[in-house]
């Protein structure tokens, strides 16, 4: 549900702001903005008029526990990019001062709606261009990185070498695609394979065969798709009924040599039984751009795998997309600074 609600502390309410932004001063609003790791929200947008207004601090690191804490506690408004740190209502507790609550793109599965009503404080968002076409192509991305080993043959030739004696490029002509999942996404992901000559089948929780013909797929069961696709690529949302759908038993009746893609959420997969998984080969490959705690920490194990495969979180991530959060996220600070009414208001 989305509308406008008037809600900004309006002109004078925290005191009279220093012209221009000039020093911080008792009274001033203090405005964190969380997780812009591509520093986009100062690219996209003038900050100016809101610095006139309130103390902002931009964090282009990840936080966590006390250094994410001591940065938000005395916070007047949060801004964060999509879900990228979980907001929940312990949290929110240890922020007595929180006033307001801006993210960017359309959905946030990380943030206590509750939590936030209880106390009155406003939620908005950011208007989002389509990501569902980018997010196809990093799913093909990856496939094609999987099945032609292209990240070893590149390290490889930049070594000066040639072949390595091992594995060869896989062909993926005449093989079945199995797609969990048949949204815009899924669909997107399925065209592409049916130009490389796959067959495209598909499952859902609710997935008719009209359904699936309609997108050009064959619909059969879940175990079907698992035990008899060369890839296989997850695409839904994550709820009650498929958080780790992927279990340790579906992902031993994989292939050995398929390929397991996630560009959806980590949610879908239980990541610790994928590591055991890979190291009885089934699935084959694992190829990832969605992980339980991201940004994936340095030296973590997935990472010193030769059987998986990982891009850092790209699906969503182009100019098109990040080009509406800077300015969504000033109008909306804006609108509360001096207030106005916030529009795009989630909740």
């Amino acid at each position: 549900m989305s509308g406008a609600v008037s809600i900004g502390p309006g002109p004078g309410h925290f005191g009279s702001p220093s012209p221009l932004g000039e020093g911080r001063g008792e009274g001033r609003p203090r405005v964190v903005a969380l997780d812009d790791y591509e520093d986009s929200l100062r690219k996209t947008a003038d900050w100016a008029p809101v610095e006139k207004l309130a103390d902002v601090e931009f964090h282009t690191e990840r936080l966590r526990g006390e250094r994410l804490l001591a940065a938000v506690k005395d916070a007047d408004a949060i801004v964060l990019i999509r879900d990228r740190t979980p907001f929940k209502a312990d949290l929110l507790a240890k922020m007595p001062k929180l006033k307001l609550f801006l993210f960017t793109g359309g959905r946030n599965t990380q943030l206590d709606f509750a939590a936030l009503a209880a106390r009155g404080i406003p939620v908005a968002n950011t208007e989002m261009s389509d990501s569902k076409a980018a997010t196809a192509e990093i799913a093909w991305t990856l496939i094609l990185a999987a099945a032609k080993r292209l990240e070893a043959y590149m390290a490889l030739l930049r070594r000066g070498g040639w072949r390595d004696g091992k594995g060869l490029p896989q062909v993926l002509t005449g093989q079945r695609l199995g797609i969990i999942g048949f949204g815009d996404i899924g669909q997107r992901v399925g065209k592409v394979g049916q130009a490389f000559g796959m067959e495209v089948v598909t499952w859902s929780p609710h997935m008719t065969p009209e359904r699936a013909a309609a997108g050009g797929a064959k619909a059969v069961t879940l175990e079907e798709a698992l035990t008899t696709s060369k890839v296989v690529s997850l695409h839904l949302v994550p709820g009650e009924a498929t958080r780790k759908l992927l279990n340790a038993e579906r992902l031993a009746s994989m292939r050995p040599d398929s390929i397991l893609v996630n560009t959806a959420r980590s949610a879908l997969i239980d990541m610790a039984a994928l590591e055991k998984a890979l190291d009885r080969g089934r699935p084959g490959i694992a190829a990832l751009d969605v992980y339980d705690d991201e940004p994936l920490a340095a030296g973590h194990s997935l990472a010193k795998r030769g059987n998986v495969v990982l891009t850092p979180h790209l699906g969503f991530v182009n100019d098109p997309v990040f080009a509406k959060f800077g300015p969504g996220v000033v109008e909306n600070l804006l609108n509360w600074l001096e207030g106005r009414a916030l529009v795009r208001v989630v909740g």
